[in-house]
């Protein structure tokens, strides 16, 4: 650190999410870009192949040396494929750099799971303990302390936020979550070239992929699990929909005990989420848009009670690179050195 100023580094620059996270902190007014690296190409200029850096930044992607990534940052982002960041996380660590995963590698706490799911055996359990999860509305206090932050996934940071004031008041029965998420086809990653992602393939359509079998589920159940203080399993089920961007998740769940109204639910999200910058809470009867969070770090949330079922439908809506990923690690990355939580996200959403 350089006075009030942070020396920042990103390896995997040239991906959706890299490549976000180089928009964003290319504006921080409290950050140098001291370092990016990147698998895919050797040696080229950003704006070569970010053109939207045109005239805005014009500095190298350079091929990925440890030693060099040490000696010019204070932070590293890590926006890698899963089973990268556990390989290289202790080398930073050790150094004094701290690290933002924002691949998966420390976001499930029990390795045996991790492999499980990913298919890789955990190459650094001893950091699992060590790594925070990094969803700032719920865990600000440890977010300031950390060294390592383990990003939260796209799907889980949606989900989470819509669940998480009725798991922790105990209002709803957790066996009874049933859980549908649409999101754009950029959360597949820039280097993405199954058929499925094809235009022709794509457009005008939507399905459902990877049901029951989507590897943010373990995610979603033990954070939800950590917020209820018990074990929780859900139905989740993504769809893959032909947008760019945006990731909208309805929740559904039976309420426990007396009935509710809409507003009381709305009043309760309010409070719950009172102090939270990026999380705006709908009035009744007004739901959120992918549309609507476009290009931010914010998280619209809305609800509908419904007494006929005596179950709540609570809906989120967040930008996948955004909120769901980029973002969040930037304001994981300002809390972290102690800037405000805002700095360099607070511009709204894109309409239309």
């Amino acid at each position: 650190m350089h006075g009030n100023r942070i020396r920042v580094g990103i390896i995997g620059a040239l991906g959706y999410g890299g490549g976000e996270l180089v928009r964003i902190l290319s504006g921080h007014p409290a950050v140098d870009l001291t370092y990016l690296s990147s698998e895919l190409e050797a040696n080229v200029r950003m704006s070569d192949l970010l053109p939207n850096l045109r005239g805005f930044l014009d500095v190298e992607c350079e091929v990925y040396r440890p030693e060099a990534a040490i000696e010019r940052c204070d932070v590293i982002f890590v926006a890698q494929h899963a089973g990268w960041a556990m390989k290289h996380a202790g080398n930073f660590l050790r150094s004094g750099v701290k690290v933002i995963d924002l691949g998966a590698d420390y976001r499930l706490r029990c390795p045996g799971v991790y492999e499980e799911w990913y298919k890789l055996p955990h190459e650094s359990p001893d950091l699992l303990q060590r790594a925070v999860y990094g969803l700032p509305e719920l865990y600000k206090e440890e977010v300031a302390m950390a060294q390592l932050i383990a990003n939260p996934g796209c799907f889980p940071t949606g989900v989470i936020l819509a669940l998480a004031p009725l798991l922790k008041e105990k209002l709803i029965d957790p066996e009874t979550i049933i859980i549908d998420s649409k999101t754009g086809v950029s959360g597949a990653g820039r280097m993405a070239i199954k058929l499925d992602f094809h235009f022709p393939e794509l457009n005008q359509s939507m399905k459902p992929y990877n049901v029951a079998v989507h590897r943010h589920t373990p995610e979603i159940e033990q954070e939800l699990g950590r917020i209820a203080g018990r074990p929780i399993t859900v139905s989740f089920t993504p769809h893959l929909i032909p947008v760019t961007r945006g990731i909208l998740t309805t929740a559904y769940s039976n309420v426990i005990g007396a009935k509710w109204t809409t507003d009381e639910f709305v009043g309760l999200y309010r409070e719950f989420y009172e102090n939270a910058a990026f999380v705006v809470v709908l009035d009744a009867d007004s739901y959120p848009a992918t549309k609507h969070t476009f290009a931010s770090n914010f998280c619209h949330i809305g609800m509908k009670y419904d007494p006929r079922t005596n179950r709540v439908v609570v809906m989120s809506a967040i930008d996948n690179l955004v909120k769901g990923m980029a973002g969040q690690a930037v304001q994981n990355l300002n809390i972290m050195c102690g800037f405000d939580e805002r700095m360099g996200l607070d511009s709204p959403g894109i309409c239309p």
